[in-house]
């Protein structure tokens, strides 16, 4: 399988929804997550040619704002996305983290876009870094401003992705 390790997506997400997507992931072949980012993820899609992405993922805090010491703690494999006119995914719940239904809109009608995601695993404690060690990548991140969503980044060499088949 040919993979993409030219650039990585940079990823907040919710940790429950993290947790409870791993199983969904591993049951399924993939857990999708939301974004309202529709432009981004058509860009990767573009530039990945159908190759499988690194995601490097920090559990975002509700209400908080991102902070650069927010740390990289899970990751896995960017295999596509749907963009939905709904706001719903075309599987309903199956992709979805089931930690998700707990939010009315996170499933009726909020997101632009979900990404999917395949091989979701927390990293193990020796390869987890805080976002601002991250490189950024022309038309990606900028330090000065913690990503709010997901953005592409430099995909960094301490980490260690699993092969999917």
């Amino acid at each position: 399988m040919t993979v993409t390790t030219d650039f990585a997506i940079l990823a907040p997400v919710p940790l429950e929804h993290l947790q409870s997507g791993k199983s969904i992931a591993e049951k399924e072949g993939f857990v999708a997550f939301g974004s309202r980012k529709w432009e981004l993820f058509r860009r990767v899609d573009e530039m990945r040619d159908g190759a499988p992405v690194p995601v490097l993922i920090y559990p975002s805090h509700e209400d908080v704002p991102a902070k650069d010491s927010f740390v990289i703690c899970w990751g896995g494999w960017y295999v596509g996305s749907e963009e939905s006119g709904s706001g719903k995914h075309s599987k309903g719940m199956t992709n979805r983290p089931p930690t998700t239904g707990q939010y009315t809109s996170d499933n009726q009608g909020h997101w632009a876009v979900f990404w999917h995601v395949k091989g979701l695993f927390e990293l193990p404690k020796a390869q987890q870094m805080p976002i601002f060690a991250v490189q950024t990548i022309k038309r990606g991140w900028r330090k000065n401003a913690p990503p709010r969503g997901p953005e592409l980044v430099a995909a960094p060499s301490i980490i260690e992705f699993p092969v999917q088949a």
